[in-house]
């Protein structure tokens, strides 16, 4: 086991899923939102392709495995971290299911394939490049939350250039940005159909939404009851511990 792992790196486990992951604190770790964004976006369960964006170390291909037999590309630009994710593929017994292409995400459909897939996922940077000039921030991290190498407008367009007509785009992304998302989904023939709001808890504004279109869609937004984190008593609700764990409280 230790043989796989280097630097600060950890073996974690996706409890609900009972798989094994790479993660490292000063690269790379990760968050509710991957856990929320893969359970969220439909999948073909039997077979088809998915492409996940952005895919980090990995987490959202190795949540998506669990729900379905479908092929499964997973695309990071950057190499430390594509690398995590190849070595927790292996790790998991994956690889024949999980693909991993260290690339950039901007016209990654000439090197993948235009229009062959049934699903795209991604969790894209949040913030302006021009947060990423924070001391406290590695190089890493910067990529993976700001947008330096690639805009929500790029992440959206690549999407739909993956996507076959009537397959589905799931986006995690954060409220503010929410005009910024469907004005870009529309651009790009991705008709917004749901949409669902995370809150940390209730009373709290919405920290994080996950939006799902279907390219060439007909408009019809669905809007999904609320998904609070934390109940009163500052423990996960049963929804987020059954996302989590497999099971309630």
């Amino acid at each position: 086991m230790e043989g796989i792992l280097r630097d600060d790196e950890r073996l974690d486990y996706l409890l609900a899923e009972e798989l094994r992951i790479i993660q490292s604190p000063s690269v790379f770790s990760f968050s509710l939102d991957a856990v929320l964004l893969a359970k969220f976006a439909y999948v073909p369960i039997r077979s088809g392709k998915i492409v996940d964006l952005c895919a980090g170390n990995g987490a959202i291909p190795l949540f998506l495995s669990a729900r379905t037999n479908a092929d499964i590309t997973a695309v990071e630009l950057q190499e430390r971290l594509a690398n995590m994710a190849e070595r927790s593929i292996c790790y998991n017994g994956l690889e024949n299911r999980i693909h991993m292409v260290n690339d950039d995400v901007i016209g990654i459909a000439s090197k993948i394939g235009y229009e062959k897939y049934d699903t795209v996922t991604c969790n894209p940077p949040y913030f302006p490049a021009e947060g990423a000039s924070e001391k406290n921030l590695l190089e890493h991290v910067a990529i993976a939350r700001h947008e330096i190498r690639l805009t929500l407008e790029q992440a959206v367009q690549s999407a739909s250039e993956l996507l076959k007509q009537g397959g589905k785009a799931a986006f995690v992304h954060r409220p503010g940005r929410l005009l910024d998302i469907v004005t870009a989904m529309r651009a790009n023939r991705l008709e917004p159909k749901r949409i669902r709001f995370v809150y940390p808890k209730e009373g709290k504004e919405a920290n994080t939404l996950l939006i799902e279109g279907i390219k060439d869609g007909k408009p019809d937004l669905k809007v999904l009851p609320p998904l609070y984190v934390y109940g009163a008593d500052g423990e996960y609700t049963d929804e987020v511990r059954l996302l989590l764990y497999g099971k309630q409280g």
